[in-house]
């Protein structure tokens, strides 16, 4: 990258437009000899001259080597062409083979003044979208020098309005209204939610195809949010408080440096990199492990055209805001690391599908950790059992995959969770941690159409007081799975009142039944009654600017042992329920700048749902409506 060099004599007319005129040593010195006036042309014989003269059929025969394919018409006259006092073009030498700079290619066709740019336009070339690099002489504060370094602004605006009902505990010491005796009272509950998130980067590179060598971002997160419920004790701890809130927070959600390691490239752009600092990371394909933002440092690459990928990663888990589950870097980060390590290989097992192998290692050592929410409700160690608090190694052994076989999609995940838990809050002994996890996804496309047939299997602790803990639980789930947030399941939180109003069967954006405070503040807990699914759905791109999406799914309880022990009776069924939900996508420039979502889902409750959340007025559906706009910049 650098300068364009191009011939003296033509930048004129690469920088005007215009046609450049010969050079002034070649019209004075050493002017090009006339040309004589070409001879008029005559036409040589045997070419069915005569023929022609005679009136007879031309021959369509051999003409000098060629056959002429059934032609029989005359031939046009003869054409003369004579142009006296013709000149000769001037010869190569007649031209400097010195050579001037231009501006940068990026900038040559702003140059021909055939390009404006706009800082508000963004769809055109702009230098503040990453689409030129930035000129070193307006910026000279800037520590960059050459004319390789680009700065590439994102904002993002994300409206959401929620209305849902979900089975809300009355108040302990008081209630809202004095008529509510219950132990679940009314129902219903809004919020509104908005967020502005700015990120920037610096970074220096060549182009879209080559990795940048050195790229330094930050990504700042800034949300309101407004939630009212009908009952008080929910949203704060003291029962003095009211039942509205409102929130706001400023989160970090990205803010490392990335050196890209030059030395090591290949003819094909296969890189290694390492990234330090506040960085997103997802360990599989569809988030159900660790799909997070956090501090750590990643090693990271590719070899063999691509087709092999690697990540070697250990992270150092921050807190989060409790409301917005924003980063939040002015409370000491946790006394909880991550490590990774997988590799991804393309057309293995069987061409077409990718296949990815993962190690992660998860050490917690919060057991002298007292952690209380911005609502003042305790979340380590969670309100279940002995109340002392916890710590935990656990290994997780994963395979999964991403792909197709013949016409069919396919996504799948496994994993084997295996370590030492140094506190069963059943036992208060140390229990052996062995849990399994399995998912797939298979989908059929029929033009515009996608159908979807989903599974999930998260095993549930049998026997709460033995010395084996038996439910699956991940470290930060975050799944595009089944419905995604459009589904009741996975978009709306259950408290579980019974374990303590701090504990929640399930947790917001997350799939797992793993009776934890929050998957942002709490600790990973295999003491839990697991959880099943199977579903069916489809997405239809109606149009390029609008998609449909359907979901139904069957939920269950594995094992409901934990869920008995912890409410103190015989037995709980173990159906859910079903989830049904339906969305629309609606993008007006059929790009992503613009993005409108509305998706209503509704909870059928199942025998065990009723069981464990009998409620004023013995609703047995629940629902959830989203309002998402999101604009992009």
């Amino acid at each position: 990258m650098g300068l364009t060099l191009i011939p003296a004599a033509l930048a004129p007319l690469v920088l005007s437009g215009q046609a450049a005129p010969p050079p002034e040593e070649v019209r004075e010195d050493a002017p090009p000899p006339a040309t004589p006036a070409p001879e008029p042309y005559e036409r040589p014989e045997g070419l069915n001259t005569e023929a022609k003269e005679k009136g007879e059929p031309l021959d369509p025969q051999i003409i000098e080597g060629r056959e002429r394919p059934g032609f029989q018409s005359e031939l046009p006259d003869d054409i003369d062409q004579t142009n006296q006092g013709a000149l000769r073009a001037p010869p190569p030498q007649a031209f400097p083979v010195d050579q001037v700079p231009i501006p940068d290619r990026w900038r040559l066709i702003q140059g021909l003044g055939l390009v404006e740019e706009d800082l508000l336009d963004p769809y055109n070339q702009n230098t503040y979208k990453g689409d030129r690099p930035i000129n070193p002489d307006k910026v000279p504060w800037l520590p960059i020098t050459g004319d390789d370094w680009f700065f590439v602004a994102n904002l993002i605006s994300d409206t959401v309005y929620e209305p849902r009902t979900f089975p809300i505990p009355v108040g302990v010491q008081t209630t809202q209204d004095p008529d509510r005796l219950d132990v679940f009272g009314n129902d219903f509950s809004n919020v509104f939610s908005q967020t502005f998130i700015g990120g920037f980067a610096l970074l220096k590179g060549s182009t879209a195809y080559k990795p940048p060598s050195v790229e330094y971002r930050l990504t700042l997160a800034y949300n309101v949010n407004y939630v009212t419920v009908p009952e008080r004790r929910v949203l704060f701890v003291e029962p003095s408080k009211g039942t509205d809130r409102l929130d706001q927070f400023l989160g970090v959600q990205e803010a490392f440096v990335d050196y890209h390691f030059t030395a090591l490239d290949n003819d094909r752009f296969d890189f290694v990199s390492i990234r330090a600092g506040i960085q997103p990371f997802q360990a599989d394909f569809r988030g159900f492990l660790f799909q997070d933002q956090q501090l750590g440092v990643r090693l990271f690459g590719n070899r063999d055209n691509n087709r092999l990928q690697f990540n070697l990663a250990a992270f150092w888990r921050l807190e989060k805001d409790t409301n917005s589950g924003l980063n939040s870097v002015v409370q000491s980060p946790r006394d909880d690391f991550v490590f990774f390590a997988n590799v991804y290989r393309q057309d293995f097992l069987i061409p077409a599908l990718t296949s990815q192998l993962t190690l992660a290692y998860n050490r917690n050592r919060e057991a002298d950790d007292i952690e209380i929410d911005d609502n003042g409700f305790p979340v380590r160690p969670a309100l279940l059992g002995n109340l002392r608090g916890r710590e935990y190694d656990v290994f997780y052994l994963g395979y999964n995959a991403d792909g197709r076989i013949g016409r069919v999609n396919v996504t799948a995940s496994a994993y084997w969770a295996l370590g030492e838990d140094r506190n069963n809050f059943f036992t208060d002994r140390p229990a052996d941690i062995n849990a399994t996890f399995a998912a797939a996804e298979l989908s059929y496309d029929k033009d515009w159409m996608r159908f979807r047939l989903s599974g999930l299997y998260a095993s549930g602790d049998d026997d709460p007081f033995d010395d084996v803990e038996g439910g699956f639980d991940a470290i930060f789930e975050n799944p595009v799975f089944a419905g995604a947030d459009t589904s009741y399941w996975i978009r709306q939180t259950i408290p579980f009142a019974g374990g303590g109003r701090a504990v929640s069967l399930n947790n917001r954006n997350g799939i797992l039944n793993a009776l934890r405070p929050s998957k942002e503040q709490g600790q990973s807990n295999f003491n839990n009654p697991g959880t099943l699914l199977v579903g069916a759905g489809f997405d239809f791109d109606l149009t390029p600017e609008f998609r449909l999406t359907g979901n139904a799914n069957h939920l269950w309880f594995e094992n409901t042992a934990t869920l008995e022990t912890l409410r103190v009776e015989g037995s709980i069924p173990k159906e859910i329920g079903y989830d049904l939900s339906l969305s629309a996508i609606w993008r007006p420039k059929a790009n992503q700048n613009i993005v409108v979502r509305l998706s209503g889902a509704t909870l059928l409750a199942g025998d065990g749902f009723q069981d464990l959340f009998d409620n004023l007025g013995n609703s047995e559906e629940f629902y959830s409506i989203l309002a998402n706009v999101t604009l992009t910049y």
